[in-house]
């Protein structure tokens, strides 16, 4: 157990938890303990989160040396595997084991619980979030008791994405399949026009696509992502390279970090190398510090269908946008089942800020950039976003559901925190 001072900061820096203890239970018998002593509780994985979703009052529960287990054996096309891993943990032990899974988000540096409970993405047309790969899902309660669900479940399409309001995640089960590789090509200076103009053209370019830009300029955007899974059709290749040149936009010359001017030594190899899945779905190496490092974030995801608005919402205000902006990613996440996923029921667009780390002026401009997106957008649970409880409880079909299910884990509350409070929870 601990209680340093380290450990009241989240990875970010903005946010100073309020808990009255942070503890480190090092076993299953331990974690009981701490559930069993009573009052209010909330679960921390890698602390990428920039709000105070996970905050508390009472005891934080960090995860970081809780047992760490991989398991490929039990099922053909499943890995078992306890809550507190990282992707960068787990994915080199499926590679050993000649296993992949579907995606990965831009850092392998989060937590698989964490992304999971909060709907975090990669990027891809044809792919799912990092909770649509779950196949079952195990909790203690906060009465200590194990509960686990399980694809084609009842409750299981709420349990999944669960903003820790129904106990600390044990053990999770995840879809894989054979380990593949990937080559990932950097393209520059594609025109914002022709982009809008046929939107999926470009974001079906490769397996996994992002559009970064500063808005510093509103014509063309800084750098588009294009990460291919292998082999690659040929009809597909040159279907590529016609829509590429089509943008205008020309190949990377040298390695690229997605906030222009910092150094490429961060992200993961580019130029076509192809090179296994974990190497190239992410953004960053595990072994550096990711992104800027200081800064703030927040993302709306919209269906595809509003995405062109929603991005020309966005240009229309590059003027107020670009002072406070590191960097704007623009990339895609297939629908799924998940009743509090921003990706339910619809394939969505994500636009997601990178934030100079100047939080009262970011606040006070998401207002009015949430006012200027179509009023689908559903913001990321881990980010920064202004929207009030009642507004989200509209755009989430299900969020009544989750509500029901969240006062049947924890009837007596012990996990609800103000930002819990805020969405009616």
């Amino acid at each position: 157990m601990a209680n340093a001072a380290a450990d009241r900061r989240n990875w970010a820096g903005n946010l100073t938890y309020r808990a009255a203890r942070v503890v480190h239970p090092a076993t299953i018998d331990e974690l009981q303990d701490v559930l069993a002593a009573g009052g209010p509780i909330r679960v921390l994985g890698t602390r990428h989160t920039f709000n105070d979703l996970a905050d508390t009052e009472g005891t934080l529960i960090a995860t970081d040396r809780l047992p760490a287990h991989v398991d490929t054996g039990s099922a053909p096309g499943v890995v078992r595997l306890t809550g507190g891993l990282r992707y960068g943990d787990l994915a080199p032990r499926l590679q050993q084991r000649g296993l992949a899974l579907a995606n990965l988000a831009s850092l392998p540096h989060i937590s698989v619980a964490g992304a999971v409970a909060t709907g975090t993405h990669g990027s891809g047309d044809r792919i799912g979030s990092l909770a649509s790969a779950v196949r079952s899902i195990g909790f203690l309660t906060p009465d200590g008791e194990p509960r686990v669900l399980q694809r084609g479940d009842h409750e299981f399409p709420g349990a999944v994405v669960h903003l820790g309001a129904l106990g600390v995640v044990t053990a999770l089960q995840l879809d894989v399949e054979p380990t593949y590789d990937v080559a990932q090509t950097v393209f520059e200076a594609p025109g914002w026009d022709t982009i809008l103009d046929d939107l999926d053209a470009v974001t079906s370019l490769g397996t996994s696509v992002s559009i970064f830009t500063t808005w510093a300029r509103t014509d063309v955007a800084d750098q588009l992502w294009v990460k291919q899974r292998l082999p690659m059709d040929s009809d597909v290749a040159a279907q590529r390279d016609a829509v590429i040149s089509h943008l205008g936009a020309r190949a990377a010359t040298v390695p690229r970090h997605p906030i222009i001017g910092l150094p490429a030594d961060a992200a993961t190899e580019q130029g076509g190398a192809p090179g296994p899945w974990h190497e190239r779905l992410p953004h960053f190496r595990l072994e550096f510090t990711p992104s800027a490092g200081e800064e703030l974030q927040s993302e709306y995801l919209v269906p595809r269908t509003h995405a062109v608005a929603a991005i020309e919402a966005v240009r229309a205000r590059a003027g107020r946008i670009a002072p406070l902006l590191q960097v704007c990613e623009v990339r895609t996440v297939r629908a799924d089942d998940l009743w509090l996923s921003p990706a339910y029921g619809t394939d969505v667009v994500a636009v997601h800020f990178t934030w100079k780390p100047d939080q009262p002026a970011v606040t006070a401009l998401l207002p009015e950039l949430e006012a200027a997106l179509p009023a689908t957008a559903r913001p990321h649970w881990g980010k920064l976003f202004a929207l009030p409880g009642d507004e989200l409880r509209r755009r989430y079909l299900r969020f009544d559901d989750f509500a029901d299910l969240r006062a049947r884990f924890d009837p007596e509350g012990r996990l609800r925190n103000a930002f819990l409070t805020r969405l009616g929870l």
